[in-house]
């Protein structure tokens, strides 16, 4: 990301990404899965849940405490904070119920998972709002700093091959307005290469389970 802009463009990317991984996951369970449907679908689960507790340790361990040192209101920020515990709380028990599903597919498994899957996606969708409607706009201003600047340099840290599969999640039936949008801050042939070069690991074993 080279300005600021495209760092909160990409946290909006994210959010959708995100959002449309938890609609895909309660269709699938409405569904009815068999026990190997159960299976790749805990396996694909457990990579959004990564994903999702990766971009929120880096709110906690740079964004948030970057607002605070440039003035930012220290009860939102704490607000910001106690939401990931309680959706790290919901992720996690949606995994529990999704592994007793798998193991031991049934009426009652099926039904537990369907309850956290809904508890779980009520918690994420508040605070995704709570951040675009609430905290974006005392961001904004911030995003002209260099700390920002130095921040946005740590958040976008790590391998080439995280970054693939990064890419590959990102980009997964994502709209063509939005793939266009997203060419604008990033090269396609980059993002291709990315997405199909480093992101097999998205690409051959998750992709597949929301098709």
């Amino acid at each position: 990301m080279t300005t600021a802009a495209d760092g909160l463009t990409m946290n909006r990317l994210i959010h959708g990404a995100v959002r449309r991984d938890v609609r895909r996951l309660a269709e699938a369970l409405e569904a009815d899965p068999d026990q190997d449907r159960a299976v790749d679908l805990l396996r694909a689960y457990r990579f959004l849940r990564a994903e999702l507790t990766r971009h929120h340790e880096g709110e906690d361990t740079h964004i948030w405490p970057m607002m605070a040192r440039l003035g930012a209101d220290t009860s939102l920020l704490e607000q910001m904070e106690s939401e990931h515990e309680a959706m790290a709380d919901a992720l996690g028990g949606v995994e529990a119920a999704l592994v007793a599903l798998a193991s031991a597919p049934s009426r009652t498994t099926l039904d537990a998972a369907r309850e956290e899957v809904a508890t779980m996606s009520g918690i994420v969708d508040a605070h995704l709002r709570h951040e675009e409607d609430e905290l974006e706009p005392v961001l904004v201003p911030m995003t002209s700093t260099p700390e920002w600047a130095a921040v946005e340099k740590k958040l976008r840290g790590g391998s080439v091959v995280e970054a693939g599969r990064f890419f590959a999640w990102l980009t997964d039936e994502m709209s063509a307005e939005e793939k266009a949008f997203l060419g604008t801050l990033i090269p396609p042939p980059v993002t291709g290469l990315l997405s199909r070069l480093l992101g097999r690991r998205y690409s051959r074993e998750i992709a597949p389970v929301w098709a």
